[in-house]
């Protein structure tokens, strides 16, 4: 029969979900702490910054984003695969292929020889990287009861910020010993073996329980969601929550189910809810999240001139720290709620910015500057994951409909890569260039989280898949699905005659 239960469910977090999302935070940063190292530069001087003058400078840092950026186009097509891909092969066989294209860009990158080998392995481990960061969040909330789902998925957060960590102290590690083509080509060879770890275990993990249903596999759906519940397959609890799902896409249209509903309103509110998990995963990257993750080492090298050694130490600190802070979201996540996390979130990231760009626009011969930019750097790294380093994804998986939950929280997911790229590519330039003043595009963006959050985005705490899926096409307006989500929980949010329906098919199912 295999695990049941808190057994399984731990086998899915520990065997899939942290494997996936510490590759993506890991190879998401894994290149920015190596760009200043003598080797690397030896090896690929079409991107060598540091021995550059003045106008070959500028061009080598455009192309040195643009090399560093070749992983996020990857992982936006990646991402983007998924809303053809992910529900014609399921959320398991697509983890499995993801796997597959990680290690394959992995071994690519360790093993460069040149700049293109490079550049292709970082795209086809971005591809993989892409694929994973849409389709394991949506079979873990759609594995996950309501009532602890969002502690499931912020978990996706502190492993991202697991793998920011990992990266920074193993590049450290490695820069303090002399061997010099080691110090970069070990760094990049060491995720190949957290790669392994899905390919090995995703078949052990039983399928969504939800895919199942929107693929008529009933009798399947509910021994997966038995073995996740750990009880029968005909336990009433099992019973009535797979008669909740048929009767969810039989009122949405099963049979319906096309990629250009997004774009339509109607009834659902597709567009509107399309549109909340875009703007969501825009704000993810441009609030400055990728910014400090990324180029934390070039921020403190290159932006407040510290030495090679005391850069890479502070990067590897404040990255543990933003590993650390991710567990306030893990707490809070299903006590306070989604919309203040978010709020919360965002204003700590725009205080943060506005003092980061004050204490950088001083002198770096200004010690007491440094330090204060430093100290900020760290702060923002508090604020950052309490509501936008999971939260973000677990939002977009919960508010798509079922039918169109991989498309949907593929194209948004993508639309995160796009930003990140886009940031990615300008960092390296803007440093040199403008330097502090490229801290307030990011609290101008910071600042807007609040009122948007307050007056578009609806409370999905506590409620089933299948109950806001209710909540959005019974909603007269905007602004009603919000206020009517913030009231508290008093029972299901399933209309009556939808509530009865479900318990004639519980009571069918016994008769």
């Amino acid at each position: 029969m295999g695990l049941q239960g808190g057994s399984l469910r731990m086998a899915q977090l520990l065997l899939v979900v942290l494997p996936a999302f510490v590759l993506f935070g890991y190879n998401q940063s894994g290149v920015g702490g190596l760009l200043s190292l003598r080797d690397w530069n030896d090896h690929f001087p079409q991107i060598d910054t540091v021995d550059a003058k003045g106008a070959e400078k500028s061009h080598k840092s455009t192309v040195q984003g643009a090399v560093v950026s070749t992983f996020t186009i990857g992982a936006l097509f990646g991402a983007l695969s998924c809303s053809w891909v992910g529900d014609v092969l399921g959320r398991r066989k697509t983890t499995f292929v993801a796997s597959i294209l990680t290690l394959i860009g992995e071994i690519l990158q360790c093993t460069s020889f040149s700049l293109a080998q490079f550049i292709v392995g970082r795209f086809i481990l971005g591809w993989g990287v892409g694929m994973l960061s849409t389709t394991v969040p949506v079979w873990q909330s759609e594995c996950a009861s309501s009532a602890n789902r969002g502690k499931h998925v912020v978990l996706d957060g502190c492993f991202i910020s697991l793998g920011y960590t990992l990266e920074a102290w193993i590049n450290l590690g490695f820069y303090e010993q002399n061997n010099l083509p080691l110090q970069w080509r070990l760094p990049l060879a060491i995720p190949c073996v957290i790669s392994l770890i899905p390919i090995a275990a995703v078949f052990s993990i039983p399928e969504s329980p939800r895919w199942l249903c929107n693929k008529s596999k009933i009798q399947e759906a509910k021994e997966s969601l038995a073995r996740f519940k750990g009880v029968s397959p005909e336990d009433p609890e099992v019973v009535g929550e797979i008669g909740g799902i048929e009767l969810a896409l039989e009122e949405t249209g099963r049979s319906a189910a096309k990629l250009s509903d997004i774009f339509t309103n109607g009834k659902e509110r597709l567009f509107y809810r399309f549109s909340l998990c875009i703007f969501l995963q825009f704000l993810q990257q441009m609030c400055g999240s990728n910014l400090i993750s990324t180029y934390s080492t070039i921020i403190f090298q290159q932006g407040l001139g510290m030495d090679g050694e005391t850069s890479r130490i502070l990067s590897g600190g404040a990255l543990t720290w933003k590993f650390l802070s991710c567990f306030v979201a893990f707490f809070t996540i299903d006590r306070f709620g989604r919309r203040k996390l978010f709020m919360f979130s965002g204003a700590g990231m725009a205080a943060c910015m506005l003092a980061l760009a004050v204490a950088s626009s001083f002198p770096k011969s200004n010690r007491s500057a440094q330090i204060a930019s430093a100290f900020f750097v760290f702060l923002f790294n508090f604020f950052i994951p309490i509501g936008f380093l999971g939260a973000n994804f677990l939002y977009c998986a919960e508010v798509a409909p079922t039918r169109l939950r991989v498309a949907m929280s593929g194209i948004s997911t993508a639309n995160h890569w796009l930003w990140n790229f886009v940031v990615n590519m300008v960092t390296p330039v803007a440093i040199e260039t403008i330097g502090w003043k490229y801290y307030l595009v990011f609290l101008c963006i910071s600042a807007t989280i609040i009122p948007v959050v307050w007056f578009f985005y609806p409370e999905t705490m506590g409620r089933s898949l299948e109950e806001l899926e209710t909540m959005f096409s019974e909603g007269k307006s905007i602004p009603s699905i919000v206020r009517e989500s913030t009231k508290p929980l008093t029972g299901s949010l399933l209309p009556e005659g939808y509530r009865e329906k479900n318990a004639n098919v519980e009571e069918d199912e016994y008769a």
